[in-house]
């Protein structure tokens, strides 16, 4: 005995009503996932932050040394006046 139902070839579906059932139910959650793109928004807000945060870390790595130096200096010449 053969049935078919939304596309899957289900064998012996009179015998195993229940493994049918759970495979279509299966099979239908993954389709809504796969259509499903509400979850990609946060995961591109995510990547974005990321990148986000390695920029501002890496510049005030590499600026911060040299305005310390800058605001050191600046303040040397204020007070020796």
């Amino acid at each position: 005995m053969q049935a078919v139902d939304n596309g899957v070839l289900c064998l012996h579906a009179k015998r195993h009503p229940s493994v049918v059932t759970w495979g279509l139910t299966v099979i239908t959650t993954i389709r809504q996932l796969w259509t499903e793109d509400h979850g990609q928004d946060v995961a591109e807000y995510a990547v974005m932050l990321a990148v986000i945060l390695v920029i501002v870390i890496g510049t005030v790595r590499l600026i911060g040394g040299n305005a310390n130096n800058v605001f050191s200096q600046v303040s040397n010449q204020m007070s020796a006046q």
